[in-house]
C-alpha cells in the first residue's frame, strides 16, 4: 500500500497539439479518470493553437480531473513544451503521458508505489503493447529492460524506455538539463543525459500502457530529418561515453539505413526490431 504521507502527490504531464484526434484524447484521458490511484495535478500544454473539438474534450474533464492547462502561443515541439509544462508541475514525481495513448487501470498504482518506495531510483517506465491507430488490431510488445545494469546497456543501442510510460522524478529530469530540442527523440537524449549523471532506473517489464502505433508511425520514422537527429544522437553518446568511436559509427550506420529504406522493407524491420 501507498503511505498517508505520499498518496496522490504527484503530478501528469501531457502536450497536446492541433492535429491530435478528439477520440484519441477523449480515450486517454478517460483512462487517466479510470485510475486505481490518482494524480493530484495533470499539466496539459497547448502547444501553439488547439482547435474548439480539442478544447471541448478538455474541458470535459474538468470536474472530474485536477487538469492545469499551460497555453503557448506558438508551436515549439514536444520537448520544449515539456520543458514549460515541467516547470508547473507542483510535485516531485511526474508521470509522463502521450495525448493519443491509454494507460491500463493499475499503472500509476504500480509506479508511484514503486519510485516511492525506492528512494534511490529516479526513473521508472515500463513494457507497452501497441495496436493501431483504432485500437481493433494488437501488433507488438515493446518490452524493455528491467535492472539499472541492464538499461545501461540497452541504451547504447535504443532508447531504453517508452517515453510515454515514464514516471521520473523532476528534481533529477532538471539537473540533467531538462528536455532539449531533439527532432523525435527528446526523450532518448533526456535518458542518456540522466544516465550519465548516475541517476537509477527501473522498467516494469509487463505492459502499462497501450499504445498507438501502426502504418502512420513507421512513415514518420524516416526521411532526412530523421538521419540528421541519428547523427546528433550518435555524437550525444559518443561524447557522453555509452560508445567508443568505431561503435558509434556502426551503430549509426545500423539506426540511419531505416530511415532511408522504402515503408514496406521499414515495416518488416520494424516488427524484427519490436522483439529485441
Amino acid at each position: 500500500m501507498i503511505n498517508n504521507i505520499c498518496q496522490n502527490s504527484f503530478s501528469i504531464l501531457m502536450s497536446l497539439y492541433n492535429k491530435e484526434h478528439p477520440t484519441y484524447l477523449h480515450e486517454c484521458l478517460n483512462s487517466i479518470k479510470n485510475q486505481k490511484f490518482h494524480a493530484k495535478q495533470i499539466v496539459i500544454v497547448f502547444d501553439g493553437f488547439i482547435n474548439e473539438k480539442l478544447r471541448e474534450v478538455v474541458d470535459s474533464f474538468k470536474k472530474e480531473l485536477p487538469i492545469d492547462i499551460i497555453e503557448l502561443e506558438h508551436n515549439v515541439g514536444l520537448g520544449m513544451a515539456l520543458n514549460e509544462g515541467l516547470k508547473h508541475c507542483k510535485y516531485d514525481i511526474v508521470a509522463r503521458m502521450d495525448t493519443d495513448d491509454i494507460c491500463v487501470p493499475e499503472r500509476f498504482y504500480k509506479q508511484i508505489n514503486y519510485i516511492f518506495d525506492n528512494h534511490n531510483v529516479s526513473i521508472v517506465g515500463s513494457s507497452i503493447d501497441e495496436y493501431d491507430e483504432s485500437f481493433t488490431n494488437f501488433l507488438f510488445k515493446r518490452k524493455t529492460k528491467s535492472e539499472h545494469f541492464d538499461i545501461l546497456k540497452y541504451a547504447k543501442y535504443r532508447s531504453p524506455f517508452n517515453h510515454m510510460t515514464v514516471v521520473f522524478r523532476k528534481r533529477a529530469v532538471v539537473q540533467s538539463g531538462g528536455y532539449l530540442h531533439h527532432a523525435f527523440m527528446e526523450d532518448y537524449n533526456l535518458w542518456l543525459r540522466m544516465l550519465a549523471m548516475g541517476y537509477t532506473a527501473y522498467n516494469f517489464d509487463e505492459s502499462l500502457v497501450l499504445a498507438r502505433t501502426g502504418s502512420s508511425m513507421i512513415q514518420r520514422r524516416k526521411g532526412m530529418v530523421y538521419v540528421r537527429s541519428e547523427i546528433q544522437l550518435a555524437k550525444l553518446k559518443y561524447q557522453l561515453r555509452f560508445n567508443g568511436k568505431i561503435e558509434s559509427l556502426f551503430i549509426l550506420f545500423l539506426r540511419i539505413t531505416p530511415r532511408i529504406l522504402p515503408k514496406k522493407i521499414l515495416s518488416y524491420i520494424y516488427k524484427i526490431i519490436r522483439n529485441y
